[in-house]
């Protein structure tokens, strides 16, 4: 744990990182450190309000909480910042509007024919496969989820991501995962002593295309970020509590969610190879934002989607049938539901790839996957639950508490490798305030045991979550967490369904006049075991539970649109930062009659209890 009066220097020293050649920096420190000590004078924990008077609305409270993190952006505010993310967490569980389930055990498996580096916490789909090799073979074959996109600020699924990833890059990035964040297209950067203006000197980097990366292709690329009406993470650049890079707002004649006036980002091209960005406010996670792919450079003009610029193809042929990164490898091809391929880019600025290839087969369904993988279809894979047996795992832990070791046999009889990361993840089920009232969400709440989820449906592959922030990066360190996680006001790890039938009954629900609602799952058999023991427990309490399907694009669309009850999701953080995360609780924020366009928080249209004051 680091404390606030030491955590200045580090931050100080992170942002000058670069400076030094092939410097790099660890970032598991950025969430610093919430003194029990002040807590006292403050919030000191449970039940805080930040001094609004609001406990008894834990939506105002949330609301509350996120702007006083918007308020409070700058370096000797760390304090402010930490206790209010755990009022959001404190709102979160209070009014039961999202149900944490668990931290997931990040778990992949191999043959013995991969060479291929171990991953991190922030997850496999980070890691580029410059280095990987398959004996015997040119091509590395993996499985996929559905993806939604190939264009960098459109992309929110990490489906996508793990493509994009091999086709772009940005100034930084996590090497394979790991929470050390290290140069990509950047030799170095100067920071101004006020920690606003960051001067970045470019790396000689030439696009798939052809171009040679210049600063312009920054501008343009951030422009984009900001201004396109496709942009889903505006607010990651221009956001308060983000990177909040200093912009112009316009309602009438502003441009993207955010009305931003067209070319009025600060972010500068100095010359060919000198990018500078000018912040609002100092922001102790300001490279780490910037490892995140949407920030990745594009050719100056490639895509026709903001002033200025005629555009070589539309946005919806950039989405989904080219590609012009600098990264390792180039698109192939792209077939929506079936599989993608990119292939090695030799004039990579970088060593090229080993491997000529890499194709993802976008298999879903759980069955497949198992028989795909034992038909040795794929080199690189996870094990989809149903099938998985923990006592197949013989691991031990190495110095950075991975797990390695072997898993097998499988129903082929081969041992392949196996390697298990405690991920930041928090993989959750959560509701629509809108259509589902607090009584019952707690209720969910009380027959829920997580100790038994963990054990019986997750088959021991993750750690119960009792908050939406993972404990290796909640405020204040582990001490701090576990006194949060003491003050579970719902029976944990038991079915208690004598609290749920009171709390259904004071509410007047009945057996006669059940609650009814429905769960929602993507195609994922855990999760749907989970809906399915839910309703078990439920079927004799005031609540008439049902279950359905469905693809996970569809499940995202009916979010959006307001359209969905109960549901289950997950979130893997891309840096170590609780407001990643965090910022999809803002009430406000959560309006699904905004979403996507001018709001992208969770699907929990919990502004709607602001109006209960």
């Amino acid at each position: 744990m680091v404390r606030n009066d030491s955590s200045s220097d580090e931050r100080i020293n992170r942002r000058r990182f670069l400076q030094a050649a092939g410097g790099s920096a660890t970032a598991v420190a950025l969430a610093g450190c919430f003194d029990s000590d002040d807590g006292e004078d403050g919030d000191g924990g449970n039940g805080g309000n930040g001094g609004n008077g609001d406990e008894e609305n834990p939506a105002r409270k949330a609301q509350n909480a996120w702007e006083t993190i918007e308020e409070n952006p700058d370096e000797d505010a760390e304090d402010i910042r930490n206790e209010a993310y755990v009022e959001i967490e404190e709102a979160v569980r209070d009014d039961m509007i999202l149900l944490p389930l668990f931290h997931n055990l990040e778990e992949r498996m191999w043959y013995d024919r991969v060479d291929v580096a171990e991953t991190g916490p922030l997850g496999g789909h980070r890691q580029q496969h410059n280095d990987t090799t398959v004996e015997g073979s040119d091509e590395l074959r993996m499985i996929n989820s559905q993806m939604t996109t190939l264009d960098p600020i459109q992309s929110t699924d990490t489906a996508s991501g793990a493509v994009i990833n091999q086709m772009y890059e940005n100034l930084v990035h996590y090497p394979n995962g790991e929470t050390e964040l290290e140069n990509q297209l950047v030799e170095g950067v100067d920071v101004s002593d006020d920690l606003l203006t960051y001067t970045f000197t470019l790396t000689d980097a030439q696009f798939h295309n052809g171009e040679e990366l210049t600063a312009d292709d920054f501008v343009y690329a951030w422009r984009r970020l900001v201004e396109s009406p496709d942009s889903q993470r505006a607010n990651f650049a221009i956001g308060a509590g983000f990177l909040g890079i200093e912009h112009e707002v316009d309602e009438d004649e502003g441009v993207g969610a955010a009305n931003v006036v067209p070319d009025s980002l600060a972010v500068e091209a100095i010359d060919d190879s000198t990018l500078e960005v000018t912040l609002a406010n100092p922001d102790p996670a300001a490279l780490d934002i910037l490892a995140y792919d949407s920030f990745a450079a594009v050719p100056e003009g490639f895509v026709d989607d903001i002033e200025g610029y005629d555009g070589e193809v539309d946005q919806q042929e950039f989405s989904t049938g080219t590609a012009a990164g600098t990264g390792p490898f180039e698109l192939d091809g792209w077939e929506p539901g079936t599989e993608a391929r990119v292939t090695r880019f030799d004039d990579y600025h970088g060593e090229p790839a080993e491997l000529e290839s890499i194709h993802w087969q976008i298999i879903e369904d759980d069955n497949a996957i198992w028989t795909y993988v034992n038909e040795g279809n794929a080199d690189l894979f996870e094990i989809p639950t149903p099938f998985y047996e923990p006592e197949n795992v013989d691991a031990e832990a190495d110095d950075t508490g991975r797990e390695v070791g072997t898993y097998g046999p499988l129903e082929n009889g081969e041992t392949v490798n196996y390697l298990g990361v405690a991920e930041l993840s928090t993989f959750y089920a959560a509701f629509n305030a809108r259509h589902v009232p607090r009584p019952v969400r707690q209720a969910i709440a009380y027959v829920t045991d997580h100790d038994e989820l963990i054990e019986i449906v997750f088959k021991e592959r993750g750690e119960t979550a009792f908050s939406f922030t993972p404990p290796g990066m909640w405020p204040g360190g582990e001490d701090a967490y576990q006194d949060f996680v003491d003050e579970w006001p719902y029976s944990p790890n038991e079915t208690d369904r004598q609290a749920a039938q009171e709390l259904l009954e004071d509410a007047g629900y009945s057996d006669d006049d059940p609650f009814e609602m429905t769960i929602t799952t993507y195609d994922d058999e855990a999760f749907q075991d989970f809906a399915g023991l839910t309703r078990d427990k439920v079927a004799d309490l005031p609540i008439d539970l049902s279950i359905e399907e469905t693809e996970f694009g569809t499940l995202q669309n009916r979010g959006e649109d307001g359209d969905l009850e109960f549901y289950t999701l997950g979130w893997i953080w891309s840096w170590v930062d609780p407001s990643y995360g965090h910022f999809g609780f803002e009430p406000e924020n959560t309006n699904t009659e905004l979403i996507p366009e001018e709001a992208d928080g969770y699907y929990l249209d919990w502004q709607t209890e602001l109006d209960d004051e």
